[in-house]
């Protein structure tokens, strides 16, 4: 990825699909600040540690104007800060991020760790983007989680209505991700938690009072039980009456 294609081949695309390697390390050259695939990016480069951003950058370079970028990423490129988080900013307000899909983890061979699917356009005429939380869309298998092909194509369906759908999808205006300070994580948007039943006090006074009655009214009849056996010698016989006297104060 340091060096680009050759500069006469052409390689403007109408789709470009990226599974690359996740977090590897790159030089992050300060003249790659030269480079166009990079340079249009408030002065920062992918950091040394994490080359994600720069094989973003690489695929979308190479994107023609009207086509269609897909790459797969850990989800740790929606929220990191510093560089990182000044090229997610600028990819955003350019309007070049179409869509964030969330993943089910253990996907892949390689990592057991979720990842995203980040869709990228050039030149769109709005800033908004759609999120699609897929990470229940799935099927286990042996050692992998599987997304069969109804998941796929309810992903598939989702992204293409573009609408907000409870606990599945939400479509973010860009004031809603600039109000989050530009952080992508889908949870911000897509809120999959299970409302919790509400208890009912009334119910459960009465039930904790009902217990209480019926644990008084055993120990009762077992105090009862023990007062009435007799005994071979004074001994066990002093060992029971300070047992009854202490389980009566109970």
């Amino acid at each position: 990825m340091d060096a680009d294609w050759p500069t006469d081949v052409e390689t403007g695309f109408d789709m470009v699909t990226m599974n690359p390697p996740y977090s590897a390390k790159w030089s992050a050259a300060k003249g790659f600040l030269q480079d166009e695939r990079f340079m249009d990016y408030g002065g920062k480069l992918a950091p040394k540690s994490k080359a994600d951003y720069a094989f973003l950058l690489h695929g979308f370079y190479h994107l023609k104007q009207t086509g269609t970028m897909a790459i797969v990423l850990p989800h740790g490129v929606l929220f990191r800060g510093a560089a990182e988080k000044t090229i997610r900013e600028t990819l955003l307000k350019n309007g070049s991020i179409y869509a964030v899909i969330g993943l089910p983890a253990n996907m892949f061979y390689n990592t057991s760790i979720p990842t995203c699917i980040i869709v990228l356009k050039k030149h769109r005429e709005g800033r908004d983007v759609l999120f699609i939380d897929a990470s229940n869309q799935f099927e286990k298998e042996k050692k992998q989680n599987v997304m069969k092909e109804e998941h796929i194509e309810h992903v598939l369906e989702l992204y293409q209505n573009r609408e907000t759908v409870d606990k599945e999808a939400y479509l973010a205006s860009f004031e809603d991700i600039k109000e989050n300070d530009f952080n992508l994580n889908i949870p911000r948007y897509v809120d999959t938690s299970e409302e919790e039943i509400p208890v009912d006090l009334k119910a459960l006074t009465k039930e904790i009072e009902e217990t209480n009655k019926a644990i008084n009214e055993t120990n009762a009849t077992f105090l009862d039980m023990l007062g009435e056996l007799t005994f071979a010698d004074s001994e066990t016989k002093e060992s029971v009456e300070a047992f009854l006297k202490v389980f009566g104060e109970m």
